[in-house]
């Protein structure tokens, strides 16, 4: 009696450029990655101390077709193998969507396969999926990266809802322009993270945003930016970069606002997770790499018998693994035409 053959598990191909790194990635239906690149770009933009959308975007031209094809290398397979192709169309630099998208539309024509919009902020929260091996929803999912910070009910892998996010800077944003400030090397998110963990996060009382309103679920850095700024040069408005500081000035500057913008984002994410009454909180997106962060929801998650998922370091970062979203797509029959378009704001 001849045995019966099992059916292979579909593969992704999943492409990321949603701002400056070029990436690329090939995941099956059971989330088993078989080969991941990233290119960064940040040597290009660190003269200029942050991203330029433009040389952003041609950067992505000159590295997108060298990136999909090392991977393929090394995942040991080839275009033939490839079942669907996934791509992050939303949210991000429009120029840089749209190198992904128009690379992803030209595979997905030519092999003939199903195309798969990935949202790219539901994508971070994705990435513990992916690193816990099972099953994370419902939960409530906090994204906070250099461009978003957004609380979501993650009811399952296709289904988010937002339940609120910044109104002006990012987190990340914010950690990167006060480290200008501070004339921090680039990146400076890192740069004053590290330079935080030697200064007194009680030295200056900076403000927290909305934490009086415990239903509002928002966020708002662009007041706490603007408080540091005249701790640094006083109210007479000169520029921060200009105003000589002490080591250890720079430290607890450095601390206490790292200190004010963690306790916005444990406070309102233990505030979601008591609105929507769930017990799950999964945590994506570059300044989840920060340690002062895990520590403190670590701690109160803890407290409270939360259970708490924190994307692992190689995914908080843009990657294209945490595309392995477009795996719940695939099984929902979920596809995009040929027409889809990029959409650089924030969709729900």
């Amino acid at each position: 009696m001849a045995l019966q053959s099992k059916t292979k598990p579909k593969k992704i191909l999943v492409i990321e450029s949603t701002c400056d790194e070029t990436a690329a990635a090939i995941v099956d239906e059971q989330l088993h990655v078989y080969g991941s690149v990233v290119a960064s770009q940040e040597h290009l933009h660190e003269k200029f101390r942050g991203v330029v959308p433009e040389i952003a975007a041609r950067a992505h031209v000159e590295r997108i077709i060298p990136v999909i094809d090392e991977t393929l290398q090394r995942s040991g397979l080839t275009l033939a193998d490839i079942d669907a192709v996934g791509v992050a169309n939303t949210p991000g630099l429009a120029g840089s969507l749209l190198i992904g998208l128009v690379a992803a539309k030209t595979l997905a024509m030519t092999l003939n396969v199903p195309l798969i919009a990935i949202n790219h902020l539901h994508a971070h929260i994705y990435a513990c999926r992916i690193a816990s091996g099972r099953d994370i929803f419902p939960c409530v999912g906090l994204v906070v990266s250099g461009g978003h910070t957004h609380l979501y009910r993650c009811q399952s892998g296709a289904t988010f809802e937002l339940l609120g996010g910044t109104i002006d800077d990012a987190a990340g944003e914010a950690f990167d322009k006060v480290a200008n400030m501070l004339r921090l090397p680039f990146p400076g998110g890192p740069a004053l993270s590290q330079l935080a963990e030697q200064g007194n996060p009680a030295a200056h009382r900076f403000p927290r945003s909305f934490l009086s309103e415990p239903d509002r679920l928002q966020f708002s850095f662009s007041g706490l930016k603007t408080a540091v700024r005249y701790a640094i040069t006083g109210p007479g408005g000169a520029d921060p970069t200009q105003v000589e500081l002490s080591w250890q000035q720079q430290a607890d500057l450095a601390a206490s606002f790292q200190e004010a913008v963690v306790d916005c984002l444990v406070d309102k994410s233990l505030r979601a997770l008591q609105i929507t009454k769930l017990n799950r909180l999964c945590i994506g997106g570059g300044v989840a790499a920060n340690k002062r962060l895990r520590q403190r929801i670590t701690e109160e998650c803890h407290s409270d018998g939360i259970e708490l998922m924190i994307a692992p370091m190689a995914l908080c970062t843009d990657n294209a693994v945490m595309g392995g979203l477009a795996v719940e797509h695939l099984q929902a029959g979920k596809f995009a035409d040929l027409d889809l378009d990029i959409t650089a704001g924030l969709v729900r």
